[in-house]
């Protein structure tokens, strides 16, 4: 498989120069117990995880239960990040498999814990 490449315009990229960023975006992917997937974007993973958990999403997520977080990537600028939702939104179900198998073969919920 090739290795991603941040298709990030010029006109983004200059964007980001003047603009500084101390935030992080997150690309993220959950499922449900049927295995289900759902593709995210946020700039707060912990509370976008706690609103599926909670079913305060709407639309899909909701209708399917998408409960579960199986795979999560950062990023310290915006463009980046929803370049790369929709980038992984446009694969085929088969590939969304190969890259969460890849990184976290097991499918345990990566946010046990965060609300103890």
């Amino acid at each position: 498989m090739a290795e991603w490449r941040n298709p990030v315009s010029q006109r983004n990229s200059l964007y980001n120069a003047y603009v500084p960023s101390s935030k992080t975006y997150y690309v993220y992917i959950m499922a449900n117990q049927s295995r289900t997937l759902y593709v995210g974007f946020t700039d707060n993973i912990k509370r976008r995880v706690q609103q599926h958990k909670a079913g305060l999403t709407e639309g899909f997520a909701h209708r399917y239960n998408i409960d579960t977080l199986i795979y999560v990537e950062s990023f310290g600028d915006v463009w980046s990040a929803i370049a790369r939702e929709k980038l992984i939104k446009r694969w085929r179900r088969e590939k969304k498999l190969r890259l969460i198998a890849k990184e976290k073969p097991e499918w345990r919920d990566l946010s046990d814990g965060w609300y103890d």
